[in-house]
């Protein structure tokens, strides 16, 4: 039978020697996470794995070592570092969230006082709360969900489920340490409770786990089906002038919002023309998803004949294919292909 008082002391004895070496951690029992590094990491790790953001949280801390360091930034070098990352409010929110914070003299120490900071929800603010200053928050992220949900063997489809899984989480958040009993169900979740085909014979809590007595582990969490997504279809533009290449920035609010980017209709919930004169060819299509829908966008290729309409033009030995967020990188992949013809 699980006794619930004995799954943070257990969880915590196999994380004390099994903890994850990550960038932004401290070692278990190793004192206060910095606040900064805590969030930063926590922003980019939004719909975005550990192995992808390990990078840019190093290159991040190395240009910005302090909040009041990335509160002074430009914000282009921000989203050109941000690129790749996806989801660009992130990026955006982080601007705005580190500046308020710079203006207050540091990270608030509550979760209200952290939830009332731009870009930052429950669960991140929960999240920092916890690690940051050892407050006894819960912190639920997509690992915990799957934790819970078999421990208590939870029927119910994500995400109908969230409400009782948090519930059910916040029962079993110790008074102390639960920074590390938070980073603990995360690491528990990412590394043996995983989605598919989940360790249960070296789990810290095989004794504890309902739904691996039922043997229905592998099955949970139940999500609900999903709509399918729809396809959107549009054009980019990739300009040239002489040695020089057409780029613009992007509107500061929606779909990469603020990126730098190439000129493109259609797909956005814009209309607009071609960027300027060019005798234009069709080289081929691109696709990329997003969470919402997939998009297939036609490139086109031209040098200009005039000045452009929009936008400025980069001399391309100063161009990096780096500042582009990752749909632009697939167009501009294309084109250089065939520039270089």
């Amino acid at each position: 039978m699980r006794d619930d008082k004995v799954i943070a002391p257990r969880l915590l004895v196999w994380y004390d020697r099994h903890a994850r070496v990550l960038p932004w951690r401290i070692p278990p029992r190793g004192g206060r996470a910095d606040p900064y590094r805590v969030w930063l990491s926590e922003v980019m790790l939004q719909q975005t794995t550990v192995a992808a953001v390990k990078n840019y949280f190093i290159r991040f801390i190395s240009l910005w070592p302090t909040v009041e360091d990335l509160a002074a930034a430009d914000d282009a070098q921000v989203m050109a570092e941000w690129a790749g990352l996806g989801y660009y409010a992130r990026a955006r929110n982080l601007l705005a969230c580190a500046r308020a914070v710079s203006q207050m003299g540091g990270f608030p120490t509550s979760r209200d006082g952290l939830r009332a900071l731009p870009g930052i929800g429950p669960y991140t603010s929960a999240a920092i709360a916890a690690i940051a200053y050892d407050a006894p928050e819960t912190v639920v992220d997509g690992n915990v969900e799957r934790v819970v949900s078999r421990l208590f063997a939870v029927p119910t489809p994500l995400p109908a489920a969230k409400p009782e899984l948090t519930a059910l989480a916040a029962g079993l958040t110790p008074q102390s340490r639960p920074g590390d009993f938070a980073q603990a169900m995360m690491d528990l979740g990412a590394t043996i409770c995983t989605p598919r085909s989940p360790a249960c014979g070296i789990c810290p809590l095989i004794d504890d786990c309902d739904a691996r007595a039922q043997g229905i582990a592998a099955e949970l969490p139940r999500k609900a089906a999903k709509a399918a997504k729809p396809t959107r279809t549009g054009i980019a533009w990739v300009a040239l002038s002489g040695d020089a290449l057409l780029l613009e920035e992007r509107p500061p609010k929606g779909l990469l919002g603020g990126t730098l980017a190439f000129p493109s209709t259609g797909w956005d919930g814009r209309d607009l023309p071609p960027p300027g004169r060019a005798a234009w060819s069709d080289i081929g299509e691109v696709r990329h998803v997003f969470t919402h829908f997939n998009l297939t966008l036609t490139v086109m290729l031209g040098d200009l004949d005039g000045p452009a309409d929009r936008g400025r033009l980069v001399p391309l030995r100063q161009f990096d294919r780096n500042a582009l967020p990752g749909l632009m990188r697939k167009v501009w992949d294309m084109a250089r292909s065939e520039i270089a013809a």
